[in-house]
């Protein structure tokens, strides 16, 4: 396993590490949970991602079981939480200083641990004000509940307000930041964010590195019965790639199929070494239903060498999404 720094902290974390959104709770049972982190964990993986609103609650429920039933020391892992959507109630939703405080709280007895090593701010919210959610965070870092705190889809002008408001009032500065990145979405990992990486040295903890499963190629003959695109409740995710531009996409996908094939590899290790490949990428979070998935999953990092500066700019061709303002990376 190779280890990073989850930005310009001191932290280091595994580059593969284990999330549950969609799988724990949903597909995965405590039996095949406990499988699961045992599998990523005895590999080297030492972060794993969890979210308050991940199956309400039962997410966090059955992963904090599971370690606890593993043993783990912990002083050799990192856990995440996610603040946002709680509840149907008013003071259950958003990033408002009580539902931080509540959340944090929640989350400590869901996976059975003292603090948590990362908390995130799981979607911005407009009827909070930027500072009351910094002081919140600030104060559950003194309070010794969590030890760093960050954001997921935000845009890069919220979480430079964030770092202005700390700067100003002293406070507690987010660290990472939780983008959606993968071959066929980049703008805002290798753009938007571009100054965050100089100028405040933020980490990423990327989600979807497979495009929920499309940069696997298990679609491409339509969708299997078990896969998370026929799942009662994500009709949402089906539908996102049953229009033009989902066939546009699956048309690139079919071409990063074939270079897969030339080099000897899978299109998920491609995939995944290619996130891999960017220095700014803290860690890649997998997901996984079944262990054989996420044993495979885990080969990734082997492939990462044969993305030679050739190889890069195959991929480039094939999905011709480079940002503009993007710079090139990995050639």
């Amino acid at each position: 396993m190779e280890y990073r720094r989850l930005g310009k902290s001191g932290l280091k974390v595994s580059a593969l590490s284990l999330g549950s959104w969609v799988t724990f709770g949903k597909q995965v049972d405590m039996t095949d949970a406990t499988a699961l982190l045992k599998t990523a964990y005895d590999a080297g993986v030492n972060f794993f991602d969890n979210a308050e609103g991940y199956e309400a609650g039962l997410s966090e429920q059955i992963m904090g079981e599971a370690i606890a039933g593993l043993g783990l020391a912990r002083d050799t892992y990192a856990v995440s939480s996610k603040v946002f959507w709680g509840g149907a109630k008013p003071t259950q939703m958003g990033l408002s200083a009580k539902h931080v405080r509540d959340a944090c709280d929640a989350a400590l007895v869901r996976l059975k641990v003292d603090y948590l090593d990362l908390f995130f701010c799981h979607r911005p919210d407009i009827d909070t004000p930027i500072e009351e959610t910094v002081r919140a965070m600030h104060q559950l870092v003194l309070q010794g509940k969590i030890i760093y705190w960050g954001t997921s889809e935000w845009s890069a002008q919220a979480i430079t307000e964030a770092h202005a408001v700390a700067r100003q009032y002293n406070l507690t500065p987010p660290t990472m930041e939780q983008p959606q990145y993968h071959l066929l979405h980049r703008d805002k990992v290798e753009a938007e964010f571009r100054p965050l990486y100089e100028d405040y040295g933020m980490g990423t903890t990327i989600w979807s590195p497979l495009a929920s499963g499309l940069l696997t190629g298990k679609y491409s003959a339509g969708i299997p019965d078990d896969s998370r695109l026929a799942l009662p409740g994500y009709e949402w995710l089906r539908d996102l790639w049953s229009t033009a531009d989902g066939a546009q996409k699956m048309a690139k996908i079919r071409a990063l199929g074939e270079l897969a094939d030339k080099l000897g590899i899978s299109l998920t290790h491609l995939s995944l070494a290619w996130c891999l490949k960017n220095p700014n990428v803290s860690t890649v979070i997998l997901g996984a239903s079944k262990l054989t998935q996420l044993e495979d999953n885990l080969k990734a990092l082997d492939c990462v060498p044969l993305l030679t500066p050739e190889v890069m700019a195959q991929i480039e061709i094939c999905v011709d999404n480079r940002p503009p303002a993007a710079k090139p990376w990995g050639q």
